[in-house]
């Protein structure tokens, strides 16, 4: 299923910070609703996204293949119960897109070194250079993004990101970030 992405035309008015709905009163004891944070999240995400969507299009793969090249990738020979977790996605959706990137070459498989049962996966030359390549298209929206933040604009991107997740997955999520930033060094 393809994402629907259109420009809207937003009015004049509502560029300007006056929302129609501005002056609408919420019944007592709501707070306003974040509603346009949570549009912006939805837009930045299609637009981070839709960079790699391109790219992936031309080998008929989606989202799902590009989560899990990128993460193959920065965690060569990470196991297929531990790509899992990290995905949240079911066994049988995993198996269909790692069979498609296996034999489009971009992924491969290989015995646990103690354990041959256990599959360990590890992006081939051509998956790396996709995976490299996909990254360095979200890089640049990155870095156009953070260039008129102020000093310590990062960080404070890097905080809210953090708090956005679930406090449970917080630690885990920071020990699989900064183990896959240790492979670089």
């Amino acid at each position: 299923m393809t994402d629907v992405n259109f420009k809207p035309s937003i009015s004049p008015a509502i560029q300007d910070g006056d929302h129609p709905m501005k002056d609408t009163a919420l019944p007592s004891g709501e707070s306003e609703l974040p509603y346009d944070l949570i549009e912006l999240l939805f837009f930045a995400y299609r637009e981070f996204t839709g960079d790699p969507d391109d790219v992936l299009a031309q080998y008929d793969f989606g989202r799902a293949h590009h989560r899990v090249l990128h993460f193959v990738d920065r965690n060569p020979g990470i196991m297929v119960t531990d790509l899992l977790g990290i995905l949240r996605i079911t066994k049988q959706s995993l198996g269909r897109v790692l069979k498609q990137l296996v034999d489009a070459g971009i992924i491969e498989q290989r015995e646990g070194h103690h354990d041959r049962r256990q599959r360990l996966l590890y992006t081939t030359e051509r998956g790396h250079t996709l995976a490299v390549d996909l990254t360095r298209l979200q890089q640049k929206r990155l870095e156009r993004a953070l260039i008129g933040l102020p000093d310590g604009g990062e960080e404070i991107i890097r905080k809210f990101l953090l708090q956005m997740m679930d406090p449970d997955a917080r630690a885990d999520i920071v020990k699989l970030v900064r183990s896959a930033h240790d492979l670089e060094d």
